[in-house]
């Protein structure tokens, strides 16, 4: 199953995505991972960001096709859920 690899930003906690290398606060822009060899390859570099105070939280999540598969991902992609004017899901 595919995945894509998250964490937040340390300092004001965005949601990231990982891509090739670095991190994009786009979902749509973040790097599916294929494989789970891939996705192994992937988590092992981006933890690297965190003992540089760069991201926390680093993790990987499963997708159904280009989408994320549970709940929480979605959320987490379309940013708050309190006000729908503020956040990523005011820029759709």
């Amino acid at each position: 199953m595919a995945q894509k690899l998250t964490a937040n930003r340390l300092i004001d906690g965005v949601v990231l995505y990982w891509r090739a290398g670095g991190w994009t606060e786009s979902f749509a822009e973040g790097e599916v991972l294929p494989t789970e060899e891939a996705a192994q390859a992937a988590l092992a570099a981006a933890r690297e960001s965190v003992p540089r105070n760069e991201v926390v939280g680093v993790y990987l999540f499963d997708l159904t096709g280009a989408q994320p598969l549970k709940e929480r991902e979605i959320i987490r992609a379309l940013g708050p859920t309190i006000r729908p004017d503020l956040g990523k899901q005011a820029a759709r």
